[in-house]
């Protein structure tokens, strides 16, 4: 099979690999769809924590946003999984800490991580092989596109009811990106009076064109009482403004990572006597995720701005914009689409992991 590998930061090869076989307990998938990351782009730079803390190395093959087909079985599966549409939960647990014990396997200490952490290949190949008890089904009404957005969807999800946000409640969600607009689709369905904050200068045409009015940045932010304020941005500074927002006796949900250290001043938390809550994993959302997309309750497909073969995947890694590629931010890969030779714009920044 096909698989893109990266091999040192800014480096990387489609390499023809040996197909997978599915070893007891696991599966072997048909990867039909891989969503690009925020987390993948910093495997790509170099700068993604898990390398420097001896969590990940080179090479490696990352995609953990993903659907496909399950095409074989491993010993102690059953075979009823043949044939049937599927996408995975990307934190796999022991299964025998106190952690996984409890239903807490997205943070088991010694989990892994599909396409990050722990030498777990990731999607961005043709077949990929994953533990049975990690497969979540697709209906028919979720197609492949949909199912390789379950996965931030599912996060998105969390954070969405972290903030306990009821019909008519203002929200603020900061950093429009991938999570950030995922974020603001699951409050609006559940009847939130939804406000996003852009970087300066940013269009905010995209984000108006899901039917989002309130878009503003830090200078046109007008001061209005928000009930809970989401971070889902990679800013440093922006946690802080968070707690500033909010109003007395809110919530604040962080499900953005900047790169350095975020400082908030903890006497703003007591004070106006807030919830903070840490979003980290799809985990938990997963199976809503996908019911919220097969109902049509939310529609994220409009945030898929193109999709590329392995071969346009460094590229994308990079920076590079799909040539034609539409206003959203995600970027979509197809592991048997066949190269193309086109031309690539520079991409615009979001300023939000995934």
């Amino acid at each position: 099979m096909r698989a893109f590998v990266l091999t040192d930061p800014g480096e990387f090869e489609v390499q023809d690999l040996p197909a997978p076989v599915a070893a007891p307990g696991e599966v072997v998938v048909d990867v039909e769809r891989v969503g690009v990351c925020g987390t993948d782009m910093e495997f790509f730079t170099g700068d993604m924590a898990y390398l420097h803390q001896g969590h990940s190395s080179y090479p490696m093959r990352p995609g953990h946003e993903w659907a496909g087909r399950v095409a074989s079985v491993g010993v102690g599966v059953d075979p009823g999984w043949i044939g049937r549409r599927v996408m995975g939960d990307t934190m796999l647990g022991c299964g025998s800490c106190r952690r996984c014990l409890r239903g807490r396997q997205h943070v088991c200490e010694k989990r892994q991580e599909v396409g990050i952490r722990g030498a777990r290949a990731g999607a961005l190949a043709e077949q990929l092989a994953v533990p049975a008890v990690s497969l979540h089904v697709l209906p028919d009404s979720v197609d492949a596109v949909l199912g390789a957005l379950v996965e931030p969807g599912g996060n998105a999800l969390r954070a969405a009811r972290a903030a306990e946000a009821r019909a008519g409640d203002r929200v603020l969600v900061l950093g429009p990106g991938t999570i950030g607009l995922l974020v603001a689709m699951f409050l609006r369905a559940a009847g939130a009076e939804v406000h996003l904050l852009d970087r300066p200068g940013n269009s905010a045409a995209f984000a108006r064109s899901l039917g989002f009015g309130h878009v503003w940045d830090e200078h046109s932010l007008p001061e209005l009482p928000f009930d809970a304020v989401v971070d889902a941005s990679s800013a440093a500074h922006l946690p802080q403004r968070a707690l500033e927002a909010v109003e007395p006796g809110g919530r604040v949900v962080y499900i953005g990572l900047a790169g350095e250290p975020s400082r908030i001043d903890t006497r703003r938390l007591v004070l106006k006597d807030l919830t903070a809550v840490g979003v980290l994993s799809a985990s938990p959302g997963l199976d809503a995720t996908i019911r919220a997309y097969a109902s049509a309750a939310v529609d994220p497909r409009p945030l898929v701005a193109a999709t590329v073969g392995l071969d346009e995947v460094g590229p994308v890694l990079a920076g590079e914009r799909p040539q034609g590629a539409g206003a959203g931010p995600k970027i979509h890969v197809d592991p048997r689409r066949a190269p193309e030779t086109v031309g690539a714009t520079p991409m615009e920044g979001m300023e939000m992991p995934g």
